[in-house]
């Protein structure tokens, strides 16, 4: 019996030793993807699946949603060549789906990063079609919710929220981001009660201008002006190159 080519078959690519394939696959697919749609760099929601519109925290879902509109809306009339400042999210529902929905709503583009997990976790509605990835591995994952990305916000959540902004956070303190990435704590009230930042500078396990690594907002034009006032608007920059890190060389 032939034998089919190793690329076409799903037998070996599904199996333990076609795992760096599959790896490599959820690499260089977005890679291909933002590079054909003209992304230059993304926003990127974070925040609990679990907050809903109607919940008794919807107004986190409701000011996800504003707040991507006015990013969406901005950017859009930037005078650039690539699509600046997409909205991109972890493509489920709460935060997730409201962020993609406030780029709808705008009219413009927006990114799902999903994963695969035991308690499925469906790609929301609003994602722009061809945007929305499925992955396999939380880390290729991770990958592309750093690696084009100019700014987070972090919006209340919990394991997920938490493990994305100190991981976003380390990488700022060691300095191993090829470029920053500006961090929005959302909802002073939260972020206030559930990590207590001044405490670890206190104790010394964090320096005190690493306080400086975030910012704390409460409202969406709160937010869209902190943007504003950070982030480096490059007309003509294109979009991202394979991932690298800082100080590190080409690897």
């Amino acid at each position: 019996m032939k034998r089919p080519l190793a690329y076409e078959d799903s037998g070996f690519l599904d199996s333990e030793d076609g795992r760096p394939v599959r790896i490599l696959a959820e690499y260089l697919k977005p890679l291909s993807a933002f590079r054909e749609a003209g992304i230059g760099d993304t926003i990127v929601f974070f925040g609990s699946a679990r907050l809903r519109e109607d919940g008794p925290l919807g107004r986190y879902y409701e000011e996800a949603r504003e707040l991507a509109r006015l990013i969406t809306e901005w950017s859009d009339a930037l005078p650039c060549k690539t699509h600046r400042f997409v909205v991109c999210t972890g493509g489920g529902g709460g935060i997730m789906e409201a962020a993609n929905r406030g780029a709808a709503d705008a009219g413009g583009r927006s990114i799902g990063l999903n994963i695969g997990l035991p308690r499925e976790q469906r790609p929301n509605a609003y994602i722009t079609p061809g945007l929305s990835f499925e992955f396999r591995y939380f880390f290729t994952r991770k990958l592309w919710f750093a690696h084009p990305a100019r700014a987070m916000i972090a919006f209340p959540g919990g394991f997920g929220t938490l493990d994305e902004v100190f991981e976003i956070l380390t990488l700022s303190q060691t300095r191993k981001l090829a470029r920053p990435i500006l961090v929005l704590l959302y909802g002073k009230s939260y972020w206030e009660e559930v990590v207590d930042f001044r405490a670890l500078a206190k104790h010394g396990m964090i320096g005190e201008d690493d306080l400086e690594l975030f910012h704390v907002v409460d409202t969406p034009t709160e937010a869209l002006q902190v943007l504003k006032d950070n982030l480096k608007i490059i007309p003509d920059e294109p979009a991202p190159a394979f991932a690298r890190s800082a100080c590190c060389g080409p690897g």
